[in-house]
């Protein structure tokens, strides 16, 4: 197994350890561990692709791996930050949804476009929604820690107010992208969905020459019937 794979697994196997250390009020600062095992996943992804790309290591298990392991840290992550509310309703839940909503269009792109033996390239607005929710969410992590380490100070509603204006500014940046994504995979790669005139033209013109041509064919076959019939009879 190559490198890019082998660090797409550890993004994978670090994302359980993410959602246990944000979810253990038991462990002192348990949501900054959780935060760090983040952005460590996060930069495996952002170095993967590149090692990948420049050492001709793409292999068909890395096409696999690599957007699993995506989906995995970015969805189990965001869950968690409205899973406790630390985004408020509805933005979490509106937010969820559009990524949920954007990866499966984007999954069902990628399968019709595998039938027919063609690979989806990653598009930029993919890219920039994966940078975004690299940022977004171990903020919206960092803010839950805050509210944890400040509760009581005379400064919580102000210090509160200011990182939660950052966030969702941050928070509705990435929903408008994600929502954006899920219409350009489609939009880009129309052709391998919907086929071309041209083609069911070709298709139709192809299948009335089969009719005709079985259709000639059958009656080529009755006229030499009737023909050996009339010989039959004049012989006799």
């Amino acid at each position: 197994m190559n490198l890019p794979n082998k660090l797409s697994i550890i993004r994978i196997c670090l994302v359980p350890f993410v959602m246990f250390f944000y979810l253990a009020p038991f462990i002192p600062y348990g949501k900054i561990i959780a935060i760090v095992l983040f952005i460590v996943a996060a930069v495996t992804d952002l170095f993967d692709g590149k090692i990948a790309r420049k050492n001709g290591l793409v292999t068909d298990l890395g096409k696999l791996l690599d957007p699993i392991a995506d989906k995995m840290l970015i969805t189990c992550s965001l869950f968690l930050i409205v899973f406790d509310l630390t985004i408020a309703h509805p933005w979490g839940i509106i937010a969820l949804t559009i990524l949920f909503t954007r990866d499966c269009i984007v999954n069902g792109v990628r399968q019709i476009a595998a039938t027919k033996g063609v690979a989806v390239a990653a598009e930029k607005s993919g890219k920039i929604k994966a940078i975004l929710a690299y940022i977004y969410i171990p903020f919206f992590m960092f803010i839950a820690q805050l509210k944890i380490s400040l509760a009581g100070l005379a400064a919580y509603d102000t210090v509160m107010t200011v990182f939660y204006v950052i966030g969702y500014i941050m928070l509705a940046a990435a929903t408008i992208v994600t929502a954006w994504s899920a219409i350009d995979y489609p939009l880009k790669n129309k052709e391998l969905i919907l086929p071309k005139k041209g083609t069911e033209t070709a298709k139709e013109q192809t299948n009335d020459t089969k009719e005709t041509e079985l259709q000639d064919q059958e009656i080529e076959t009755t006229d030499n019937q009737e023909t050996e019939n009339t010989d039959e009879k004049t012989k006799e």
